[in-house]
């Protein structure tokens, strides 16, 4: 009986000392495919109206992030950065990026677990922004009518005849359109997204609000 009492209470110490050690964050570069991310500016400014990039800028689809992903589901964050966001990163970054804070919190977040340094996942992020067409009915100033998710993803396969019947993702805040996600490549080509990565709106038409 004492033994099974010593072999509980070393049970409870381990099981103290895995929680309170660090957990691994991922491996940097180890990584299956990306997923680029698309955010519907004037959703974001309902709720962020002071906000940098809801200045009367006209913004529609910007670049929220190039995420690295795991086919299993989930992905990488935070891991350790090959190097650090040096002042000409920023200054590559913010032709991207509408706002230095997102452009800091994705290279932070995201781009240190690309396995190559700020410099050249900035490139990586402006080659995946110039795979992907945007359809005309989405470019600044222009005015969307009320559209199913299923009709944003047709209409991205229109404007990008290589990207695949599975090839992207409508995200929406209730019926509200938020972003769009499209699955690329590690050699940033269209790819097929896993099950993962899926479309998540109620069914029917989508309020789209409008740029200003």
């Amino acid at each position: 009986m004492r033994w099974r009492t010593s072999w509980i209470a070393l049970c409870l110490v381990l099981t103290a000392l895995a929680d309170a050690a660090p957990r691994h964050q991922g491996q940097a570069g180890d990584f299956d495919f990306y997923v680029l991310s698309l955010s519907w500016s004037p959703t974001f400014c309902l709720t962020h109206p002071q906000d940098q990039q809801c200045t009367g800028k006209g913004y529609g689809f910007v670049l929220h992030g190039l995420w690295p992903q795991y086919a299993r589901g989930g992905w990488p964050a935070s891991c350790l950065p090959q190097s650090r966001l040096s002042a000409e990163d920023v200054a590559k970054g913010m032709s991207l990026f509408v706002t230095e804070k997102l452009l800091k919190h994705e290279w932070a977040k995201h781009g240190t677990c690309s396995g190559v340094d700020a410099s050249e996942y900035l490139d990586k992020t402006d080659t995946a922004l110039g795979v992907v067409q945007i359809p005309q009915a989405f470019e600044p100033f222009n005015v969307p009518g009320p559209l199913a998710a299923r009709d944003i993803e047709a209409l991205f396969r229109e404007s990008n005849p290589s990207m695949g019947r599975h090839g992207m993702a409508v995200i929406c805040k209730g019926k509200v359109l938020s972003e769009v996600r499209v699955c690329l490549s590690k050699e940033l080509r269209f790819t097929g997204c896993p099950q993962s990565i899926k479309t998540q709106c109620r069914a029917g038409e989508l309020r789209i609000p409008a740029q200003r």
